[in-house]
């Protein structure tokens, strides 16, 4: 079965509309000194941690400060951001090769 231009930009938007928030790239933990004196979890060579986002924009890399509470908010963000590139090449493949039924292929009950 093939499916129609129509009904894969219906199947896209569903499934688009229950991800959110989406964001791209990688959260990482990070150790770092601070900037205080005498710091002993510093001079222990602890150091502090904390979370980042690293990504990229106008292909020039970025990181951002996560602060705790918002860690799994990020997370979710990120996975989320990843289901949508998946999304959008299944969503190319049915544009592209509608006569396979690639949707009906890659989503049962299509």
């Amino acid at each position: 079965m093939s499916e129609t231009p129509e009904q894969v930009i219906r199947w896209f938007h569903s499934a688009v509309d229950k991800l959110s928030p989406v964001a791209a790239g990688s959260l990482s933990l990070r150790k770092s000194p601070c900037i205080r004196k005498n710091c002993p979890t510093c001079a222990s060579g602890q150091g502090h941690s904390s979370h980042v986002l690293y990504g990229r924009r106008s292909g020039k890399r970025f990181s951002i400060y996560v602060p705790e509470e918002l860690v799994p908010d990020v997370r979710k963000a990120i996975a989320n951001g990843r289901r949508l590139q998946e999304l959008m090449s299944e969503a190319g493949c049915a544009a592209e090769l509608p006569c396979f039924g690639c949707l009906s292929s890659l989503r049962p009950g299509f």
